[in-house]
């Protein structure tokens, strides 16, 4: 028992030095890829999330990793499906392609009985919208019911999904102006209300203005 404690410890302090030292990320990559396979939970969980962070400054040489990544999406550990959405999430925003095959499977969290899954799932789609907003097109129902979750935490971070998609796409949010209105009023946590009145202003401030008058004349001369 001593061995094994042991060597949880070693692995976990080798993964913390890593994620400290962002000039040897590349060269580890395969390394730490490895320990997917590691039999304790909290290794691979370590393991998934530097994975993602990895996948976000160097997405090439992550993607023949990203396939066992989104395996864990149906694991029957919370932290791994937890670990799961964070990766995909990081790799996503870096490169959406890598990620398109387990697009849908993803979704499988935003249901999930852990709310701390739920809460990353929504993390992870807020970085794969911040450059590839349209993909939410036909999913934004879900996020919707997300801003009633039961959580505290899902719900404060709920409206930042339709704040993020608000400055990039504010056309496939508007039809949840109300909803969020209504939740910027009402909802009992502060911080819940805070959140849907930075998604409402996100939205509204991208609203196309006319051209003034200056600019009109100029144009025409």
């Amino acid at each position: 028992m001593r061995q094994s404690e042991t060597g949880f410890g070693k692995l976990s302090r080798e993964l913390g030095q890593l994620t400290k030292d962002k000039t040897i990320w590349k060269q580890n990559i395969p390394y730490v890829a490895s320990l997917l396979k590691n039999q304790s939970p909290k290794i691979t969980a370590k393991a998934m999330w530097l994975l993602g962070e990895m996948g976000l400054i160097y997405p090439q040489e992550i993607a023949p990793y990203t396939k066992e990544i989104a395996s864990f999406i149906v694991s029957e550990n919370d932290l791994l499906r937890e670990r799961t959405a964070n990766a995909l999430g990081r790799i996503g925003r870096a490169d959406y392609k890598l990620v398109a095959p387990y697009f849908k499977e993803l979704f499988i969290l935003a249901g999930d009985k852990s709310s701390n899954v739920r809460l990353s799932f929504i993390w992870a789609s807020e970085n794969i919208a911040t450059n590839t907003p349209t993909v939410y097109e036909d999913c934004l129902p879900i996020f919707a019911e997300l801003l009633n979750d039961e959580n505290e935490r899902v719900r404060i971070e709920a409206p930042e999904m339709f704040r993020v998609l608000g400055k990039r796409t504010p056309e496939l949010v508007r039809p949840y102006l109300e909803k969020l209105e209504y939740i910027a009023t009402h909802d009992e946590v502060s911080v819940v209300r805070i959140h849907a009145k930075g998604a409402i202003r996100a939205i509204l401030s991208k609203t196309i203005k006319e051209p003034d008058a200056k600019t009109q004349n100029k144009q025409v001369r």
